[in-house]
């Protein structure tokens, strides 16, 4: 039960019966003591016959196909990364699989308070909780086991006793925590607001947890193994540049994996310090952070932030002409020098498709280029002055473009949808060639 009242300290009161958790705002909730409702025990049942039926399973099969359905605001994408990136072999692991284990029950049952994780007839129990330890028992430990997400012991989270306190998750639960405790307890405070949505937060948490995996890394060590063997066969520009292409094209997500070769490619150039600027990092794929992007997916920046050179990706669509307007609209404010498209296959310059080109380029002052993947890398050699190492560049690609997908760049290359079958597709692609 929620009550409103005045602006106030935000505190927890704990009595006999009830605890009473008090926002900032005056907002009240009362979290009474006693046998478990009717209501909670029917949510409790629901989300019971959700995990048996494996929705769990089928939604973490389906991470990939839902990529881009991270909805998600930058503030609970910082949460979620420090929740994981807290993990270590002695710390961490109990917080990750307790938040992983909320965010389903919110999912599967947006009425439940997943703040309240005791429910029962016998000891202690609040009246509209559920019971956490008997789920993730059941169903949360014994799938993080499987897909070897998280190394934790078979009898579940709640064999660590501070996290089986009879108080409410808020910010006030004072029992010591090792891990992100503080930034587990607010994303539970924004989901339980509303501001996070739990199914986003939930599949990019997965998705963390499959790229942090121990069966991961040892894929990530076999494709650039491989690749290294690879490029001692087959050195030369030509077939490095045709073989990417290939993995990009044929491979599931191929307009993402665009993106990752073009900016793996310009952190080679960058690497050069012949790049007319410092490379930002590539863009996750959330649809939420898309909006911050002033220009374009890929953005070269001068020392003062101003954007110098920007790149949109464009994988299955040649005829760009709205897309022009939309760049000619964005770049009235700024003094860009180089912008435009990059598509997976020769692209429609059609007469029209020309003329705007050269409107936005008279009215901005930009260079305005609509090219192909290996058009826009012959562009970028000449202007980089480049040419004649091509080779070499080629070679240091692949294995950048490899590592970005291996997780070994996260710095320039954050990139946290699952990225497993990508490798595998590598793998699998790199034998083929090797083979003759």
């Amino acid at each position: 039960m929620k009550r409103r009242k005045p602006q106030t300290e935000p505190h927890l009161r704990v009595y006999s019966n009830r605890s009473v958790l008090v926002l900032a705002d005056g907002s009240e909730f009362v979290f009474e003591e006693g046998k478990q409702s009717e209501q909670a025990r029917a949510r409790y049942e629901q989300i019971v016959k959700q995990l048996q039926s494996g929705w769990l399973e089928q939604l973490y099969g389906n991470l990939l196909s839902a990529s881009e359905q991270f909805e998600l605001d930058d503030e609970s994408v910082h949460l979620l990364n420090r929740i994981t990136d807290a993990v270590t072999s002695e710390v961490g692991r109990a917080v990750v699989g307790l938040t992983v284990l909320q965010l389903c029950i919110k999912c599967l049952s947006p009425e439940q308070d997943i703040r309240l994780h005791k429910a029962g007839a016998k000891s202690f129990s609040w009246r509209e909780g559920v019971s956490m330890r008997r789920l993730d028992t059941q169903f949360i430990t014994p799938f993080l086991r499987k897909y070897d997400l998280l190394r934790i012991n078979k009898d579940g989270l709640f064999m660590t006793r501070s996290l089986a306190e009879n108080y409410p998750y808020t910010p006030f639960y004072k029992a010591s925590i090792r891990g992100a405790k503080e930034a587990w307890l607010t994303l539970i405070d924004l989901v339980e607001a509303g501001r996070t949505d739990s199914l986003s937060a939930l599949k990019y948490l997965l998705a963390r947890l499959k790229n942090r995996a121990a069966a991961f890394k040892q894929l990530a060590e076999q494709a650039i193994r491989i690749t290294e063997q690879f490029l001692e066969v087959y050195p030369a520009y030509e077939t490095v540049q045709a073989t990417l292409l290939k993995h990009i094209q044929s491979s599931a997500y191929p307009a993402r994996l665009l993106e990752v070769g073009m900016h793996s490619f310009l952190q080679v150039l960058e690497g050069t310090g012949k790049l007319s600027g410092y490379l930002s990092p590539l863009c996750q794929m959330r649809t939420a952070n898309k909006k911050h992007r002033n220009v374009a997916d890929i953005e070269i920046l001068d020392d003062a932030g101003n954007i110098v050179e920007a790149w949109d990706c464009k994988y299955g669509k040649t005829y760009l002409y709205d897309e022009l307007h939309e760049l000619g609209e964005k770049l009235e404010d700024k003094q860009v020098e180089l912008v435009g498209f990059v598509v997976d296959t020769q692209p429609d310059l059609r007469e029209e498709v020309q003329s705007l080109m050269r409107e936005i380029s008279e009215a901005t002052e930009a260079d305005v280029q609509i090219l192909s993947l290996p058009d826009w890398i012959e562009l970028l050699l000449q202007r980089y002055e480049l040419e004649q190492e091509r080779d070499s560049i080629a070679r240091s690609w692949m294995r950048a473009y490899i590592e970005c997908l291996c997780q070994r760049r996260r710095e320039k290359a954050p990139i946290d949808e699952p990225a497993d079958q990508w490798v595998r597709d590598w793998i699998a692609l790199l034998e083929v060639e090797l083979r003759g």
